[in-house]
């Protein structure tokens, strides 16, 4: 089942860096399904701090560089689920009704992902912070510090379809995800040296056997504890096609049965 659908307003983009290297504004014909509603500006090269405010992305074997944080500003959208490389040395902070997308492999989504065979190596030196963001598609990466999303999403509709994935990820801190509402969310095979706090969030979309598909949570390893309460549905393995979660630490809530 391909869980990957975004569709936002058309916005402008304005790019302010130390330096940059931009090639056309065109569609990245080795990009993945559309994660901003144009491709917006092709963004790669070296930078101190990036703030990107609109739509941009990282092209097919193309390297961005930022040595310190990358700010996705309010309604900006970043598109890197590409076979792009992208290597940030600080924090990325994702602003309201902003998307952030990272990371490629085979497990991305459904069964023929664009990622084709390839893994990509992308990399967070800091912590990825994100405060009411529309959504954030994390895949492969290396994260070295925490991942925070608080509130964000559309709302509990189907209309637009929008997901919240987070899969195949190295987590160095704590993963936490508090109040997200959309059709469907789910943390997958990823590996978390902290704990995993999953509370509070709404998705709406259905499987195949017409049962609630959100909030997936499996095939995790969890060095600390992992806790989830108040989701909607309950936190479940559902059709993920995953097992239970290996956890150093305590299962609590939901999570007591995953």
């Amino acid at each position: 089942m391909i869980k990957l659908r975004v569709v936002l307003g058309v916005l402008a983009v304005t790019v302010l860096a130390v330096s940059a290297q931009f090639a056309p504004a065109s569609a990245d014909p080795f990009a993945g399904p559309p994660i901003c509603s144009s491709a917006g500006q092709a963004l790669h090269g070296n930078y101190g701090n990036l703030v990107v405010v609109g739509n941009a992305y990282v092209p097919a074997g193309k390297t961005l560089s930022v040595w310190g944080n990358l700010t996705i500003a309010p309604g900006g959208c970043f598109d890197a689920f590409t076979l792009g490389t992208v290597r940030i040395g600080g924090n990325v902070v994702v602003g309201r009704n902003a998307v952030f997308g990272l990371g490629c492999s085979p497990n991305a989504i459904g069964p023929a992902p664009p990622c084709g065979t390839t893994t990509t190596n992308d990399t967070v030196g800091g912590n990825i912070i994100a405060v009411n963001a529309l959504t954030m598609y994390l895949d492969a990466d290396t994260i070295r510090g925490n991942v925070i999303s608080i509130g964000g999403g559309p709302g509990p509709t189907l209309d637009p379809y929008i997901n919240f994935p987070i899969k195949d990820n190295k987590i160095g801190g704590n993963l936490v995800v508090q109040g997200w509402q959309g059709a469907w969310f789910g943390a997958l095979r990823n590996t978390v040296r902290g704990n995993v706090v999953i509370t509070n969030n709404v998705g709406v979309t259905t499987g195949d056997l017409g049962t609630p598909d959100s909030t997936e949570i499996a095939t995790n390893t969890v060095a600390g504890s992992l806790i989830c309460f108040g989701n909607s549905p309950a936190a479940q393995i559902g059709d993920s096609g995953g097992s239970l979660n290996v956890v150093g630490g305590l299962k609590l809530g939901e999570c007591r049965n995953v």
